[in-house]
């Protein structure tokens, strides 16, 4: 069955954000996580568009998004573009999906700014710190090496921690789309500013208020992740009260790359 889909651009208060929408139904809005893009979901879509309105988005500063000059691309700025997309798109009490940071975002968006959200997912989910991985430490700390390292080495260094972000191999074009948006100059600026501006710090207020969750609430973690290890899973779930934990074998940090069907099938299941 072909969906409806529809893609543009929206202007808010932090720059531009390139979203997308597809189907028809209750609504869910997900949301990727660093170093992705909304490429993250592309086949989870198609499967929740078959009963939902789905609502995809670049954060700022990924993909297609562009944060305005001097704007940090944060978790405390994502989640306040977050809520000022869900008041462009009119959404009422949306269901909201957040991976990685996105997961630390969604509930920033839905604790701090007051998003009203029907049910909430979490998946590999940067919420408990300290989550910075080694190597996102590790360029903080060094910052000015990286950003002066010639584009094309920069490059390769990204494309080998791309392949450490899930438990099957990539394939070369998902390779390279992931990879795109972080090339030249350019996007190498961008990848550092982004690295620069994410931090615990913006999940801390989040924490201290996650016993407020009232919404249906499921954690769903690869089992593989390296990235963010299932016992975080755990914890994440243990912190919430009533939500349910589900560990997909055989997927890493980008579970909805490594298993697409399974991550579809779940979010129907706890949306419906």
């Amino acid at each position: 069955m072909k969906v409806r889909t529809e893609s543009t651009r929206v202007r808010v208060s932090g720059g531009e954000v390139a979203v997308q929408v597809a189907g028809e139904g209750p609504t869910v809005v997900l949301t990727h996580g660093t170093p992705a893009s909304s490429y993250l979901w592309r086949e989870v879509v198609p499967v929740l568009a078959r009963e939902h309105t789905v609502h995809v988005w670049d954060m700022l500063g990924y993909g297609a998004s562009r944060a305005a000059p001097g704007t940090a691309p944060s978790i405390a700025r994502q989640a306040r573009t977050l809520a000022e997309l869900v008041a462009h798109w009119g959404l009422e009490e949306p269901a909201l999906v957040g991976h990685d940071i996105g997961g630390g975002v969604v509930l920033r968006a839905h604790l701090v700014e007051g998003v009203r959200a029907r049910r909430l997912a979490l998946v590999d989910a940067a919420v408990l710190g300290p989550w910075n991985t080694p190597f996102t430490e590790h360029q903080q700390r060094h910052a000015d090496v990286y950003r002066t390292m010639p584009p094309d080495v920069f490059a390769d260094l990204i494309a080998a921690r791309f392949r450490t972000a899930t438990h099957r191999p990539l394939s070369g074009e998902a390779a390279a789309a992931y990879l795109a948006p972080w090339r030249g100059a350019e996007g190498q600026g961008r990848w550092l500013d982004q690295v620069a501006a994410v931090g615990f710090e913006d999940t801390r207020e989040v924490v201290a208020r996650l016993g407020e969750i009232t919404a249906p609430s499921l954690v769903l973690w690869g089992g593989e992740d390296t990235w963010l290890p299932p016992a975080t899973g755990d914890r994440l779930a243990a912190a919430i009260t009533g939500a349910r934990l589900r560990v997909i074998a055989d997927a890493g940090h980008f579970l909805p790359e490594d298993a697409p069907g399974a991550v579809a099938g779940a979010l129907r299941e706890h949306l419906s």
